[in-house]
């Protein structure tokens, strides 16, 4: 009935369902009815569970583990490519390779032929069935007339060959141990020439770019000389943060590594002489050494340059002015006019030489000013002294003759000066009044044009307190000219007075009223465009002053910034409260944090070269420099990377070693607690300390030994990554040499020997290739032709060697 038929289905059904099968929309009444959609499905729900599902290969199951063992199985033969189970199978060759690998005396394969899939495909079912007891579930026309054979029915065939060869699994787990073993071997060869290239190259470019930076000859102009400091910025911006990027990763690969050699029971890797990581640690020290040294000489030297463009042009303006002065005084002093004069035209010689003289000792401090300004442009090596020497030695040479011609003309004046007793007062006074006026014009046009050269707000404020008191004296300084006009009045008034007609100029003196009223038009002019320039000045500095507040504002900003976040890195790689993959993802937030904080260094380094190209060189608002912050932010880089390795590192050593999170926390703990000093190391008594607690029984050789595993070059402290792998050797297993001697011997029929036959067949074609090329030819008195010699191969993996 009916009803029966369904009780027995279902019967059925809960039996499948009982042993974890999802039976989704399949019903015992579609089944009873005929459906054959639904039928279907459930025959290939029953043969996905009992055939295929338990199907395991390298940590994969189901569909791509099967699929793995055949490409495993089919790898050494030549036209197949399994790469699904559908057009991969069309051929034929793919199902005779099974065959073949496990049953080679079934199939002669060099006799097949890939234009020939159905017979190829009908060999295979036809031995399959007679041999391996596999019923021939498919047909060869259909599958080669096919486009693309059915998957589920390709699977289903293969299975059964999976489960017929089963019995080679323990020789296929013995060529799995032999791959993983010459795999790691062969990684650590490729890490350990990898990382011989970069140290090579960091070392070469630090080779080539310590002697441009250590050259110091300085250039002759301003120009050159910021060129050079731009050349410098280059190198720091484009040239040098690659190479720090460099020098990081080299650090990451060396400590990979040495981390993987201790994890499969390698020797440590020690680098080609010189490439050691504390030798290229030195080299970049010396290379930032260097550096730091080159850019305070440039800086030095553009002061040194700025220094003597400015007293070079003060130099030329004050000697313009003296040779404008002196420009005839020889020939006046040298004249005897004396001779021929009149009484009065000798008193008024007399008074006129001793204006001279007056005027003659208020030169005298500009030709001592010359002479300094000279001294100290060749003390600072000014490019031009030469010229510079022969100007102020001429007017130095002149003024020695002025003083020697001056002296004789009084000498001559005063011998005939007793013939003289009358002399016009007014004239005499009014070269005496004039001659200090003309000077303190002179002076203070001199100074009104003086070039100058400030720093701060406070210096140019200095200038213009200054520039304010000579302001404050012009008034007292009109009063003085007026009197001196009045003077040359009186003078007028008298002859107008007495009908005395005035012949010539004044005898003392050679200037006029006239000169007197240029030059003090010319003061008034000078003092309006004296006040713009400092006002100008003042404008520059107030700018400056902003770009030292910017940069400070943010350098007090980021520097602390910095230092939290070296901290808070320190407080994360300590914490054992939460799972090395928690401190992983930390520690991966804490970099994208600093990755994204780049942009606001990059903008501090745009205001710091605004800075150097205003010229400004303190800054009395920050303690932080921009090297201080490239040094920071370079430490923070290396620090974060740094840790992130060493989290890696425990990683790799937990998943290798087989360590439980709880343990390794453990670890942590008796660590931190004996980490007296809280810097990351321990002193070997709190070492010992730490073991005993542990239960060690330790005596001084025993304690010895381990201190020679844990601090092999003697730096007198433990790290916590030397901890964990002494903890991690003394508690886990690894693979060793005599178990992969056993998959070896498992491999050769239990011969103390291999053939290249038998490594080729067993092992993927890369390995095979590796062990053929680094066996040694085995020399027993059983050895066959081409016999090789595993034992002492599996013994070099794990000693000292040449692989």
């Amino acid at each position: 009935m009916r009803f029966h038929k369904i009780a027995n289905v279902n019967k059925a059904l809960d039996y499948i369902s009982s042993k974890g099968v999802k039976l989704v929309s399949i019903g015992a009444e579609e089944i009873v009815d005929g459906n054959v959609k639904m039928t279907l499905g459930m025959i290939w729900t029953i043969i996905l569970r009992f055939a295929i599902q338990d199907i395991s290969v390298e940590e994969t199951s189901a569909k791509e583990g099967l699929l793995l063992w055949c490409q495993r199985k089919t790898a050494p033969y030549r036209n197949v490519n399994v790469q699904n189970f559908h057009i991969s199978w069309k051929d034929g060759l793919a199902l005779c390779a099974l065959i073949h690998r496990h049953r080679p005396d079934l199939i002669d394969y060099s006799k097949l032929r890939k234009d020939d899939p159905i017979g190829n495909l009908n060999t295979a079912f036809e031995v399959a069935e007679k041999y391996l007891d596999i019923p021939k579930m498919l047909d060869a026309e259909d599958i080669v007339n096919t486009p693309k054979p059915d998957e589920k029915a390709i699977m289903t065939y293969v299975s059964c060959f999976y489960h017929a060869f089963a019995g080679a699994e323990q020789a296929e787990t013995a060529a799995n141990r032999i791959c993983k073993v010459l795999a790691v071997n062969q990684e650590n060869e490729r890490l350990m020439e990898e990382y011989e290239k970069l140290a090579s190259e960091l070392l070469e470019w630090i080779r080539r770019t310590i002697p441009w930076l250590e050259n110091r000859v300085a250039e002759q102009t301003m120009r050159a000389m910021q060129q050079k400091l731009e050349d410098f910025r280059d190198y720091r911006r484009v040239h040098k943060p690659p190479r720090v990027q460099e020098k990081c990763q080299l650090e990451i690969n060396f400590n990979t590594l040495q981390t993987k050699l201790r994890l499969s029971n390698r020797p440590a890797f020690m680098p080609s002489e010189g490439k050691m990581v504390s030798d290229i640690a030195n080299a970049w020290k010396g290379l930032e050494q260097v550096e730091k040294g080159y850019e305070e000489w440039l800086l030095t030297e553009i002061r040194r340059l700025e220094r003597l463009d400015h007293l070079a042009e003060k130099f030329k303006q004050k000697c313009s002015l003296h040779e404008s002065w002196t420009t005839g005084k020889e020939h006046l002093l040298s004249q005897k006019d004396y001779e021929t004069a009149s009484l009065m035209e000798i008193r008024a010689l007399m008074r006129k030489h001793e204006a001279f003289e007056s005027d003659l000792a208020a030169h005298q401090d500009r030709v001592e000013q010359i002479a300094a300004i000279a001294q100290e442009l060749n003390e600072l090596d000014y490019h031009d002294a030469a010229s510079v020497n022969t100007r102020c030695q001429g007017i130095c040479d002149q003024w020695d003759n002025l003083g020697t011609l001056t002296q004789k003309r009084r000498d001559a004046l005063e011998r005939v000066e007793k013939l003289w007793e009358t002399i016009d007062q007014l004239y005499l006074e009014f070269a005496k009044r004039a001659a200090p006026f003309n000077n303190w014009m002179d002076g203070a046009m001199e100074d009104l044009q003086d070039m100058f050269i400030v720093h701060s707000i406070e210096e140019i404020q200095s200038l213009i307190t200054a520039h304010d008191q000579f302001k404050a004296t012009l008034p007292e300084a009109d009063k003085e000219r007026i009197a001196v006009m009045g003077i040359q009045n009186e003078i007028t008034k008298i002859a107008q007075t007495y009908g005395i007609k005035l012949v010539g100029v004044n005898p003392y003196t050679v200037l006029s009223p006239q000169d007197i009223t240029n030059k003090w038009e010319a003061v008034k002019q000078l003092v309006p465009l004296r006040d713009q320039m400092l006002q100008e000045e003042v404008a520059r500095q107030q700018a400056n002053e902003r770009l030292r507040r910017s940069f400070a504002a943010q350098a007090n900003i980021i520097g602390p910034w910095i230092q939290t976040k070296m901290e808070e890195i320190g407080h994360v790689s300590v914490d054992i409260t939460g799972s090395l993959e928690e401190q992983m993802n930390n520690l991966k937030q804490y970099e994208q944090n600093i990755i994204n904080y780049k942009s606001n260094i990059d903008k501090l380094e745009g205001d710091h070269q605004l800075i150097q190209e205003a010229l400004i060189f303190d800054n009395k608002h920050t303690n932080y420099t921009m090297e201080h912050i490239r040094v920071g932010w370079e430490q923070l880089l290396t620090t974060i990377a740094r840790t992130i390795n060493e989290v890696e590192n425990q990683i790799l050593t937990r998943d290798a070693k087989g360590i439980s999170q709880e343990q390794l926390n453990e670890f942590r703990a008796s660590f931190n607690h004996f980490d007296r000093k809280r810097n990351g190391m321990m002193d070997p008594d709190d070492f010992r300390a730490c073991l005993i607690s542990m239960g060690y029984d330790l005596g001084e050789v025993e304690f010895a030994r381990i201190m020679t595993l844990v601090d092999p070059n003697n730096t007198g402290v433990v790290t916590f990554q030397a901890f964990i792998d002494f903890m991690t050797r003394e508690t886990a297993e690894t693979d060793t040499a005599e178990q992969v001697m056993a998959s070896f011997k498992i491999l050769a029929s239990d011969k103390p020997y291999i053939t290249v036959e038998e490594l080729r067949r067993e092992l993927p074609p890369e390995q095979a290739e590796y062990c053929i090329s680094r066996m040694t030819k085995y020399t027993g008195f059983d050895a066959s032709p081409g016999a090789l010699d595993y034992i002492s191969f599996s013994s070099a993996l794990y000693g000292e060697s040449d692989l």
